[in-house]
């Protein structure tokens, strides 16, 4: 099929558009990146702006871990992702299993308030409250069961679980099985996709835990690792130097912004087959 001049004009502009966004997206975290690993000399004579090195340096680096208790917060936030994430897909499964069931006592009741949450929220003193009356202050539990199931997800999983064949459960309903083996046996191996996306929600938002960690935790050594990010961020402006050997405030805020940053980068190429198909199945089931 021979495209037309206009087709051809229109699929121009239209490959110029998506590169300038993939260039508006890509530039700044090759800025971060490059200047993280640049002597700041380097960086001072290019007036500040790096693309491509001409010589690398780690020295950042190991001053930052060296320096920071970054490492600490690295082991604190690695644990409220995984534990964190466990709970949120477990209660949300179970949660959204039984409101896929249409013979379900109460449904519409819990679905209506399930929905109300979305529209309405109780606001940030009497989350607190409810945090510091269960005895959550200053635990790295605090910053995973306040949010230890998302309405909208909620309502994302149910919607895959419905459009699962009826057929199966009534089969294994035959055979003797309870609900429980059922949602085990035949409805997590089969909803895959959307454990994952959703998973994949979840633990994105516990890597970037920030304003519930400032709102609950005090204690230094419980702090996730955006919080420590954001007071290297923010730290005051050290006397700069041009020598080669030293490592001022701009580089070290450069190589922790990398290092809060790259799990993410690296463990999301391996999941964006199964993301794109959950949000898919999704959107077409749903």
């Amino acid at each position: 099929m021979v495209n037309s001049a206009s087709d051809r004009i229109f699929n121009t502009v239209v490959y110029v558009l998506l590169a300038l966004v993939g260039l508006a997206a890509v530039l700044p975290l090759l800025y971060v990146f490059s200047v993280s690993l640049t002597p700041y000399g380097e960086v001072l004579k290019n007036g500040g702006y790096v693309l491509l090195p001409k010589s690398v340096t780690l020295e950042a680096y190991r001053k930052l871990f060296e320096t920071s208790n970054i490492m600490r917060s690295f082991g604190v936030t690695v644990f409220i992702t995984v534990v964190g994430t466990f709970v949120n897909l477990t209660l949300t499964a179970l949660t959204a299993y039984a409101l896929s069931r249409k013979n379900m006592p109460g449904r519409a009741l819990f679905l209506y308030m399930i929905v109300f949450t979305l529209l309405f929220s109780g606001g940030i003193i009497p989350t607190y409250l409810i945090v510091k009356a269960t005895g959550l202050l200053d635990s790295v539990w605090a910053l995973i069961l306040p949010s230890a199931i998302s309405s909208f997800n909620v309502l994302l999983m149910k919607s895959f679980f419905e459009n699962l064949p009826e057929e199966l459960f009534e089969s294994a309903r035959i055979d003797g099985a309870k609900e429980f083996r059922i949602l085990r046996q035949i409805v997590v191996p089969l909803s895959m996709p959307s454990f994952i996306t959703i998973g994949l929600f979840y633990a994105v938002a516990h890597w970037n835990q920030f304003f519930a960690a400032i709102m609950y935790v005090t204690d230094r050594r419980l702090y996730p690792l955006q919080v420590v990010v954001r007071e290297i961020l923010t730290m005051a402006q050290q006397p700069l130097d041009s020598a080669e050997n030293m490592v001022p405030t701009v580089t070290m805020q450069m190589s922790a912004v990398v290092a809060a940053s790259l799990p993410v980068f690296i463990v999301y190429p391996f999941l964006q087959k199964h993301f794109t198909q959950g949000m898919l199945l999704g959107s077409i089931k749903g």
